[in-house]
């Protein structure tokens, strides 16, 4: 049974930075089983999008707007998946959301079970 708990959140200046971690339970400490797992963000009266992802093959995929502003790790020893941003942006408001979909063989992730976080607000002024 996995379970997600984010924390970090808070308010910022606009060029600030903050971190975010999620903590992980009921999965491998490892990199196999970080794998399949995204952040997502949620602006007030918008769509919940995805800022970034892990794929499969353990590689990281960022949206465009946050690339070379975020960068996504993972800490083993703790099982916890962080986001670091920096340089924010008032846009980059919202409440942030660790997911977790299941892992296909021998690729992809299966998005129909995903589980999430219960989210932490981030504001930028």
């Amino acid at each position: 049974h996995v379970q997600l708990v984010e924390s970090g959140g808070g308010s910022v200046q606009a060029g600030g930075s903050l971190q975010l971690s999620c903590q992980v339970s009921g999965i491998s400490s490892s990199i196999h089983g970080f794998r399949c797992m995204s952040w997502f963000r949620q602006a007030a009266g918008k769509e919940r999008e995805e800022v970034a992802s892990i794929g499969t093959d353990g590689s990281i995929e960022y949206r465009d707007s946050v690339k070379d502003r975020f960068t996504v790790s993972r800490e083993y020893d703790v099982n916890s998946l962080v986001l670091k941003m920096t340089s924010l942006e008032p846009e980059d408001t919202g409440v942030y959301y660790c997911a977790r979909d299941l892992a296909m063989w021998p690729r992809g992730c299966d998005t129909s079970d995903r589980v999430w976080g219960q989210g932490t607000q981030v504001t930028v002024s």
